[in-house]
């Protein structure tokens, strides 16, 4: 069949497929898995080449990695050091333990046994965030949580791959200088990229978008991607760990959204055939051969990483209802699976039967993690008799007419001035660290994301009359405030705007009381500078008054226009010319007198 058609097939079982498993509320993941079921080998046959489709398909999971990476700044990795290496590193471990004493018991070799634990270990990145992002659970605090242990997963992959080869008979007469010399290559190479690269990746990105040619923009990216994935694989590192550390020396350039807007696309879409690919390459005859066996191990696998997960979340200060959702998300096999045990078949680690038989566990894991999750949300949900999950605190409810979105600096000043002026308020703030930081000094604030409905109705929004916007994200900011003007249109919102671009783009939302936070304090400072030069003081304050009348005009005469950079320097200009105009008036009216 020529490469059209096969296309065709695969575009057309999603099509079909995913709307169905969506419609039945089972998610679009195991609509993939069903789709590829149906058109692979062991059903109607329309494609038999799964093992190359499989192996082109994971360059989803290498762009799905990409993109993790731009949304990771090294300073929130730093401040993740506690769940990414705390929780994740106690959950490999402890599961790796488990598992290998099981494999230990059923009989096998030590070494089999090692590798086969170390593979069934780690869950599935593209399972699991795909099917929390489709809920829209990445934010809550499971799966904060869960993102935080799939990342560390994604890191262990590498040093896994690299020592599973050395658990094979022989590799004991290894030569200590040719290790010791491989390792000092992967390191000056790691050290060259994480250099250079962030340097020549930003400047190369710049140079392309001077042209103005997306497509163009497009095509780099995805070099950027292949080249670090290809260079890792080079030196015998996960094309993934590449992916990854490109997207994190990428994650503060002014690039990131741009990226992000075109990888999605290609993202998904090799997602969803890397997802159709697994469930083509589902071997039903060794199901059908030993169907005890297996179910034994499937089950044996999600229930031993499911209450290694339960307690972990609970000894790291989650209550019963996130520790449930958090296992749930992960206590599937993992892609990572295929690749470990590959590399273990070919290190004769262990027989082909044998890894058949994992790959047949780890698919089947996958398979039922959708519907285990699902279960447990409607299970949860039924418990506190609510349709949604409570994912967040939620306020106990008082009908506060003021509720403040975002409790650091600027919203806990207005917090104080109201709270001595004897005015209730309800604080949300969506930094768990934030929240543990302002109790502390007897402060009352709600953990919660203000951008989600639930929440805001549980808080009495739609009782509230004033609506404070004081979150220092904007893009956290702008989802909020579309969220209160679509649902609470009633409430007046004062929004903080952290810079000009983000004031404009909260008065296109309807936000008309916006300011800026550092406009009024720099205006002030100015008027200061202009009396310590010997101005009188009067004189001072209306050059400052004029500026921010002259200023504030400029702001919302731009409304429409802040994406044309070319007309905001044009504007930018005759609002200068005319300060200048307007200052040397006062001065020759001065004079006059």
């Amino acid at each position: 069949m020529s490469l059209l058609g096969e296309t065709a097939i695969f575009l057309g079982a999603a099509v079909v497929a995913v709307p169905v498993a969506k419609r039945l509320g089972l998610g679009s993941v195991l609509g993939y898995l069903a789709g590829g079921a149906v058109i692979g080998p062991w059903a109607f046959g329309f494609i038999s080449d799964v093992e190359s489709i499989l192996h082109f398909a994971e360059f989803g999971v290498v762009l799905l990695l990409f993109v993790i990476g731009l949304e990771l700044h090294p300073a929130r990795l730093w401040t993740m050091r506690r769940s990414v290496f705390g929780l994740g590193g106690a959950q490999v471990a402890l599961s790796a333990a488990v598992i290998g004493a099981a494999g230990l018991a059923a009989g096998l070799d030590w070494r089999a046994a090692l590798a086969a634990a170390l593979a069934l270990a780690l869950s599935s990145t593209a399972f699991a965030l795909q099917t929390l992002a489709e809920k829209n659970q990445l934010p809550t605090r499971h799966g904060r949580a869960a993102f935080s242990v799939l990342l560390f997963q994604d890191l262990a992959a590498i040093p896994i791959l690299a020592f599973v080869p050395l658990l094979a008979a022989g590799q004991a007469e290894l030569s200590g200088t040719d290790a010791l010399l491989d390792g000092l290559k992967v390191i000056a190479v790691l050290a060259a990229v994480v250099v250079g690269g962030h340097y020549l990746l930003q400047q190369a990105f710049r140079l392309v978008a001077r042209t103005g040619i997306r497509e163009i923009f497009t095509a780099l990216a995805l070099l950027t991607v292949t080249g670090m994935a290809l260079l890792m694989e080079a030196v015998g590192l996960s094309m993934a760990l590449g992916a990854f550390l490109a997207g994190v020396l990428l994650a503060d350039s002014e690039f990131r959204h741009a990226l992000e807007a075109d990888m999605d696309p290609f993202k998904g879409l090799l997602l969803g055939l890397f997802f159709i690919a697994v469930g083509m390459s589902i071997n039903f005859g060794l199901a059908l051969e030993r169907p005890a066996q297996l179910a034994a191990l499937v089950v044996g696998l999600v229930a031993a990483k499911f209450g290694l997960l339960y307690g972990l979340g609970r000894a790291f200060g989650q209550d019963n209802a996130t520790a449930l959702r958090f296992a749930a998300a992960i206590a599937q096999g993992g892609e990572f699976a295929f690749v470990i045990l590959g590399v273990a078949v070919g290190s004769a680690v262990m027989d082909r039967t044998l890894a058949d038989l994992l790959i047949l566990v780890v698919i089947a894991s996958m398979v039922l993690s959708p519907p285990i999750s699902l279960l447990c949300d409607r299970l949860l949900a039924r418990r506190r008799g609510a349709a949604e999950p409570a994912a967040y605190e939620t306020p106990a409810g008082e009908e506060n007419q003021v509720i403040i979105a975002g409790f650091g600096r600027f919203g806990q000043i207005v917090a104080r001035v109201l709270r001595a002026k004897r005015i209730g308020f309800t604080a949300l703030e969506i930094r768990q660290q934030q929240v543990d930081f302002v109790k502390r000094f007897g402060n009352k604030v709600y953990y919660g994301d203000p951008a989600r409905l639930d929440l805001l109705r549980a808080a009495k929004a739609d009782q509230a009359v004033i609506f404070v916007l004081a979150m220092d994200d904007i893009e956290a900011s702008l989802r909020t405030a579309e969220t209160v003007r679509k649902h609470f249109p009633h409430l007046v919102v004062f929004a903080r705007a952290r810079n000009r671009h983000h004031a404009l783009q909260l008065m296109e939302l309807g936000v008309t009381l916006v300011q800026r936070e550092t406009f009024l304090s720099s205006l002030e400072v100015a008027r200061q500078v202009l009396e310590g030069l010997g101005l009188p003081e009067h004189e001072a304050e209306t050059a400052v008054d004029t500026f921010r009348r002259l200023d504030e005009r400029r702001l919302a005469d731009s409304l429409g226009e802040h994406t044309d950079e070319a007309k905001m320097i044009e504007r930018a200009k005759k609002t200068a010319e005319e300060l200048e105009e307007l200052f040397a008036q006062d001065a020759q009216a001065d004079k006059s007198d």
